[in-house]
């Protein structure tokens, strides 16, 4: 077995990549303090081809030197928005008929391995602040709770583990 060189991988050009159809996957950070975690949502975001992140309030937003750092060039790919107040990224969703799930430990959750997304709808996942997690409102005003089953004693992953669990699970069962 050979580890393969970057070049082998066959990368589209972010050029190319602006062009290529994208998953119908949004991503709201809810007031999400890490520039660290905003870049990894980047990062992660395009390695998955979400079409769009929503920076709401106090999320921070690019260019900033902490996003790039892991971001690695992926603010430059993945389209992004800056909005207020998440409550109006969630009406502007559900108006164009997307399906918002918050991740968040919540009464009548649904787990995600139970989750079955389908290829005909579109999703908007709800990732919230690192210390209080997405707020009350917002889970409120969200379609539906997905939440990761944990067997430790701690009570959330890192925001950045939470996006990649989360669409990894959506792109295995939509491409299955």
């Amino acid at each position: 077995m050979r580890k393969l060189k970057n070049e082998e991988l066959n990368r589209h050009s972010v050029e190319e990549y602006k062009g290529v159809k994208k998953n119908d996957i949004i991503l709201i950070l809810d007031n999400v303090r890490s520039l660290n975690n905003v870049g990894s949502a980047f990062r992660t975001s395009d390695a998955f081809n979400v079409k769009k992140i929503y920076l709401c309030g106090i999320t921070g937003q690019p260019p900033h030197r902490d996003i790039n750092k892991t971001a690695l060039g992926a603010t430059e790919t993945v389209e992004w928005e800056h909005v207020a107040h998440t409550l109006e990224a969630i009406e502007k969703l559900k108006a164009e008929n997307w399906k918002v799930f918050a991740v968040e430990q919540a009464e009548h959750s649904l787990m995600l391995n139970s989750f079955e997304p389908t290829s005909i709808d579109k999703y908007a996942f709800i990732f919230g602040n690192e210390v209080f997690g997405v707020a009350q409102d917002v889970v409120t005003a969200s379609d539906q709770c997905l939440e990761i089953p944990q067997f430790g004693t701690k009570h959330s992953l890192n925001i950045s583990v939470t996006i990649g669990v989360v669409l990894w699970h959506y792109i295995s069962k939509i491409t299955s």
